[in-house]
């Protein structure tokens, strides 16, 4: 595994699903058994690429969610490596319980592209804000959660799914994102990326938190504080080993998580360290709330999910340490 970082706090011209579509593209064309599911929502994923180039194996089945999971598991079964794309709201709460049965108890794993995860629903709405789609696909045993945060960590897993016969769920943001990692970065599923070194806090964060807490670290630093910024983009299996010894080293710990953090990242690094190492530890995220209709930013701001709130975490972190 290896990375460049490029964080500068800018967004990327691109679009983090082009990432998806990208490599389902260079897939498709290596591998005949490759097929792309989608919900009625091909133009959302910018699925049209490789629909042009690929007719015959991508499939639309409407609106129609349940019946796509099913289908999905019954092609796995067939030999075929189904890739499943719909709202992330609709990839949890909706098909749960065809995806438990159908893909995962019958051992058939596939793919589950939920898009616009957490707040980057945005305006899309209340209705559309899943803050407890991966928290769901936890349950499920032998599931893999992914939550990676900009375009190249989107293609690079993308493609290693392709070889992992293990149910999984990757949350994708669709639109506007800051990009992390450069050109031939590779990641490691089930390893987190460790971004920043420091001994006085760690932040383990993912998805669109991984640039909020490169920003807090920025800051931080300036004023003395310096904190390791590990993006656990792996949800499940979690990166364990990493995540002990940074809380050995570190002495305490804050996760940031664009989900609810009574049942994702947060609860997941909890459990973990509970059992093996505990320290004190904050946590960044939506605690106990519906969505709403609003821009990104404003959510972040909403949820309390922004730099400024890391930097806070942080620092009540470090004085909980020393009671």
């Amino acid at each position: 595994m290896s990375y460049t970082l490029v964080f500068n706090d800018t967004k990327d011209p691109r679009n983090c699903r082009e990432g998806y579509v990208d490599a389902m593209y260079d897939l498709m064309k290596e591998n005949e058994k490759i097929v792309h599911i989608d919900c009625d929502l091909i133009g959302c994923v910018g699925a049209a690429k490789i629909q042009k180039a690929y007719p015959d194996r991508v499939i639309n089945c409407g609106i129609a969610e349940a019946n796509a999971a099913a289908m999905a598991a019954g092609m796995k079964a067939t030999g075929m490596i189904p890739y499943l794309h719909t709202f992330g709201v609709f990839a949890g709460r909706r098909i749960f319980d065809q995806i438990f049965i159908s893909s995962a108890y019958s051992n058939l794993g596939i793919h589950v592209i939920g898009t616009d995860p957490g707040v980057t629903a945005g305006v899309n709405g209340a209705t559309h804000m899943p803050f407890e789609d991966a928290g769901l696909y936890l349950e499920i045993p032998g599931a893999v959660v992914l939550d990676p945060c900009d375009y190249t960590q989107v293609n690079v897993l993308t493609k290693k799914l392709c070889k992992d016969d293990r149910l999984s769920y990757l949350r994708l943001i669709r639109r506007g994102f800051k990009p992390v990692y450069g050109e031939g970065s590779d990641f490691e599923i089930g390893k987190a990326v460790t971004l920043t070194e420091g001994n006085d806090c760690a932040i383990i964060c993912s998805g669109i938190m991984v640039g909020n807490a490169l920003k807090a670290h920025d800051v931080l630093l300036k004023e003395g504080i310096e904190v390791s910024v590990i993006d656990m983009f792996t949800w499940k299996p979690l990166d364990e080993k990493t995540l002990i010894k940074a809380a050995e080293r570190c002495g305490c710990i804050v996760s940031a998580e664009n989900h609810l953090i009574s049942c994702g990242l947060g609860s997941a690094v909890a459990n973990c360290l509970a059992a093996n190492h505990p320290v004190p530890q904050e946590f960044i995220g939506i605690k106990d709330r519906f969505g709403q209709t609003a821009l990104q930013e404003v959510l972040e701001e909403e949820y309390e999910m922004t730099s400024e709130h890391i930097i806070k975490a942080v620092k009540k972190a470090i004085q909980r340490k020393g009671i």
